[in-house]
This record gives C-alpha cells, sequence and structure tokens, in this order.
C-alpha cells in the first residue's frame, strides 16, 4: 500500500472544473474545433515551432501536449454525452471509473506563462555556418554564425568580437535565422 494519498478536493461538484480529454493521434486540434463548435470552454495550449517541410524551414503550431486538451465542465449542469462521440476525442481522463478534475492553478499557470500567447518557441533548426541573429541578452541584434547545437535547448554560435571569432554558448530560443 501506497503512502501517497490524493488531496481531498474541496470545491462543490456543481462548479465548473478542468478535465483532460485524450484525443485521437493527431487530432487535438480537430477535437478542438468541434468541441468548440459546440460551445465547451476549452484550452489547447500551442507552440510555435519550426520544422522542415518540403525541404523549407516552416513554422508551425504544435500542442504543448501531444493527444491532450483541457475542457471546462461541472457535474450537474454540463452535457458530458456528446464529447466522447465527437471527432477527434478519444475519451475523458479518468482515475478508476471518475473524471478526474485538473487543478484550476495548473491551467492558470499555462496560461499566463503565455504558452496561449504563440511567442514561445522551440524545436529550431539551424545548419553549422548559418548566419543567425541573436534575439536578447547583452549580444541583442548582433549577427553570429552558428556552429552546433549543445543538447536540445542551447546552441554554440560564433560571434566576431575584437576581431576574433568567440565562441558562445546561448539558448535556441535566443537566436533566429537571418533573413
Amino acid at each position: 500500500m501506497s503512502d501517497f494519498e490524493y488531496p481531498p478536493v474541496d470545491v462543490d461538484d456543481n462548479l465548473p472544473r478542468w478535465y483532460v480529454i485524450q484525443c485521437k493521434g493527431g487530432e487535438s486540434f480537430r477535437a478542438a474545433e468541434h468541441l468548440g463548435n459546440q460551445g465547451y470552454d476549452l484550452f489547447h495550449p500551442v507552440l510555435e515551432v519550426q520544422k522542415k517541410r518540403g525541404g523549407k524551414l516552416v513554422w508551425l503550431n504544435e500542442p504543448l501536449f501531444p493527444h491532450y486538451l483541457f475542457i471546462r465542465l461541472d457535474r450537474v449542469a454540463s452535457n458530458w454525452r456528446p464529447i466522447r462521440s465527437t471527432r477527434g476525442v478519444l475519451k475523458i481522463v479518468t482515475f478508476g471509473d471518475k473524471p478526474l478534475p485538473v487543478e484550476d492553478a495548473l491551467v492558470d499557470t499555462l496560461r499566463e506563462k503565455g504558452v496561449e500567447d504563440q511567442n514561445a518557441t522551440a524545436n529550431v533548426y539551424f545548419r553549422a555556418g548559418e548566419i543567425v541573429e541573436i534575439t536578447e541578452g547583452p549580444f541583442k541584434d548582433l549577427q553570429a554564425v552558428f556552429a552546433s547545437h549543445k543538447g536540445e535547448e542551447r546552441a554554440i554560435v560564433l560571434l566576431n568580437l575584437l576581431n576574433r571569432q568567440q565562441r558562445l554558448v546561448m539558448p535556441v530560443a535566443q537566436l533566429r535565422p537571418q533573413g
């Protein structure tokens, strides 16, 4: 038997709560669209990412949590029946046989962090030798030469300082392609 106990929920069951919808593979945008058309209150956090498509780099929106989105429902007044048969929806995430509510603070934090406002970027691809522009920090607006990735979130760039190329390690998120 585990020492872990779930915290008691001190919320009236008639108040709206956030729940998690599991979507069919690659269909979270479809599920969000169809649930939104039915009038449900949703939160589908997305990131803007750069990917190669047809040999070109393009910016795309991708879910922060692939296959999942949040829906706000209350136990009594909301119509739960159409959710499961909505295109793109697999199921409501449950614990045992009861839908498991998510703390409002979690969704509020995700919204406050700006995940939804498209300013967050990830998976930016650069090639060695490519000219990049630094977008933040003490070297903001300077051009550098991309040398290599250092893990998923950091990059090594060559910056011309005092007539010498200096190697700097910086977050990939602070770089953008020159052009």
